[in-house]
């Protein structure tokens, strides 16, 4: 890819396939412990990654793509996001993500479940709501009725 010098490259990987790869105006990714904002020149850092949005500007436009877990690489002028698993929002189907957000919390565990069963739980909730939301900031076509599942959601 050719890079000026005031873009920053951006790589997201999943084990399974390449997701983008894309010259970028700025990056905020989710970090384990929070929001990451990369521009170009940023100093090299090497980070494990959380459950979130990640968000690219390139020039007027804003796109996302789902983070799931792995680790990002950020070098001045260029990110590589080596992700557990990862989505481009616009391919985001919201009534499956509903379901399977409906399916995580009715499958919660019970008073004598084990620790490693709540985190499991909460990890599948906290997984779909991420898919949820990212198709609502992407802007898909589904949008109002992703709004409208994501009230629903909260209720």
């Amino acid at each position: 890819m050719a890079n000026e010098q005031n873009t920053i490259e951006l790589q997201v990987v999943t084990p399974e396939h390449h997701v983008l790869s894309e010259d970028v105006d700025s990056v905020e990714m989710p970090g384990k412990d929070g929001y990451l904002g990369i521009l170009p020149g940023h100093a090299p850092l090497l980070t494990e990654m959380g459950l979130g949005i990640l968000t690219y500007r390139k020039g007027s436009e804003t796109r996302s793509t789902t983070v799931m877990g792995g680790y990002a690489e950020v070098l001045p002028n260029r990110v590589i996001v080596l992700a557990d698993a990862a989505e481009l929002t616009e391919k985001i189907d919201v009534s499956r993500a509903q379901a399977a957000l409906d399916r995580a919390k009715a499958n919660m565990p019970g008073a004598n479940a084990t620790e490693a069963d709540w985190d499991a739980a909460n990890a599948a909730i906290t997984r779909a709501t991420v898919r949820l939301e990212a198709a609502v900031k992407g802007g898909t076509g589904a949008t109002a009725t992703a709004s409208r599942e994501m009230e629903h959601a909260k209720a």
